[in-house]
């Protein structure tokens, strides 16, 4: 493979990862600090929902741009409208379906275990992409499974912590 193809399947690589983990760290923190802070079930989900449909789209133009960027600065002229918008695809979708990981609790349980069952679901998940990634860079399953579970749980209590402090003014 030659570098730019390297290059490119490294790019979407990237926007796959980048998207999983930051859909799963940013929807459940964001749904275990309004759990905590006491909204009723139906507020938690329909801002969860939103938060997964914005971001996703947010995540996506910002791939595209800034890999397009990127690819114009190195070429120091115009870059292909493809490889970036391929890779905001990836971002689209990797963001995406993560999303609904930790927002699907909050439809079949109540919010107290939904909670729980969210952070869980979320970790696991967290802990797979690092196992996935680490199968496909040829590198430590067990140590990229638990650098992303803990870089990605350290998120999560951040969310939990904020919503507590809210909760209490």
């Amino acid at each position: 493979m030659n570098f730019e193809s390297r290059y490119i399947s490294a790019a979407y690589f990237r926007n796959f990862v980048f998207g999983v983990e930051d859909s799963l760290v940013s929807t459940v923190g964001l749904l275990s600090g309004i759990a905590i802070a006491g909204m009723d079930p139906r507020a938690i989900f329909i801002t969860g929902t939103v938060l997964v449909f914005v971001e996703a789209f947010s995540m996506a133009a910002g791939s595209f741009l800034s890999e397009r960027s990127a690819v114009e600065y190195m070429r120091q002229g115009e870059a292909s409208f493809k490889h970036p918008f391929l890779g905001g695809i990836v971002m689209f979708f990797s963001y995406f379906v993560s999303g609904f990981i930790p927002l699907f609790p909050y439809l079949v349980f109540p919010v107290a275990m939904a909670f729980w069952v969210s952070v869980v679901l979320s970790l696991a998940a967290l802990f797979g992409l690092g196992v996935i990634g680490a199968r496909i860079s040829d590198i430590s399953v067990v140590r990229s499974g638990l650098r992303m579970l803990i870089i990605g749980g350290v998120a999560i209590a951040l969310g939990i912590t904020v919503g507590s402090l809210i909760k209490v003014i």
